[in-house]
């Protein structure tokens, strides 16, 4: 039974590095196969939450030369390395306060099967819309995002609080939206998910610490190295991805499964 769990951990985590940063929210699949494999770990919510941090490590290790250099130009004076990390702070702000503010209500109203189903159908929908309009992005890199576009992407960020939604999704939308190209949208959202999901997994860890014990942490430690592996894969993958595609295969996923799920629920 014992080696069952673990499997289901393994398996858990799995979908969390393989779905954190596509735009299909990884929150939702968690919920829901969750559900399907009856998984209960006993350290609840704090499961979920470090092998979230399992898949951002894996972001903050591709991108470590580039982070390497942001961080010595900030510290050294320049002014391009330091008016993007301004940036990145400026859109992380909208999500600290409202989730602060907004945390139990969302985890006691809004996690449920029904609610992923709606978001992922409606988020599909919005993907689209937006892919619709031919629109000639005004900052093909990342690291030239302007003040205005980080604070719309900071606001965008917001919705993924909505299971089902997708941070990333939400972000990288949200980015087009504001002039960035889908390439620098989709890495801007990973620069942005170091802080945010950092943040959040501290807070929750905090607040989870009792149930953090020797029992549960065989099952977070085997669903932390699967979301690290996982993410290692999809990260790259996705970025080589959107400098080529568009992002409508994700809205027929979304679609298709809201309305799986929908039947199933």
């Amino acid at each position: 039974m014992e080696n069952f769990e673990l499997l289901k951990a393994l398996f858990l985590g799995l979908i969390e590095g393989l779905t954190e940063f596509l735009p299909i929210s990884s929150t939702g699949h968690l919920i829901l196969f969750g559900h399907i494999i009856d998984f209960h770990s006993d350290a609840g919510r704090a499961f979920e939450v470090v092998i979230q941090l399992g898949a951002i490590l894996a972001v903050c290790w591709l991108y470590r030369q580039k982070i390497i250099e942001l961080v010595k130009g900030f510290f050294s004076g320049d002014v391009h390395a330091r008016r993007f990390a301004i940036n990145v702070f400026v859109a992380f702000l909208p999500a600290v306060v409202i989730g602060v503010l907004a945390v139990d209500f969302i985890k006691q109203v809004l996690f449920s099967p029904l609610v992923v189903a709606f978001a992922l159908i409606i988020g599909g929908l919005i993907i689209f819309a937006v892919e619709a309009k031919a629109f000639k992005p005004k900052t093909i890199e990342a690291t030239d995002i302007s003040l205005k576009q980080a604070i719309l992407v900071g606001f965008a960020q917001c919705l993924a609080m909505i299971p089902g939604t997708s941070r990333s999704g939400a972000t990288i939308i949200g980015g087009m939206l504001s002039g960035l190209s889908r390439k620098a949208a989709t890495e801007f959202s990973f620069f942005l998910a170091m802080p945010t999901m950092l943040g959040a997994a501290t807070y929750d860890l905090i607040r989870n610490a009792s149930v953090l014990t020797s029992d549960n942490m065989m099952n977070i430690a085997v669903g932390f190295v699967a979301a690290f592996i996982a993410a290692l894969l999809v990260v790259k993958a996705l970025v080589k991805f959107v400098e080529k595609h568009t992002l409508r295969v994700f809205a027929w996923y979304r679609i298709v499964l809201g309305i799986l799920i929908l039947m199933v629920f």
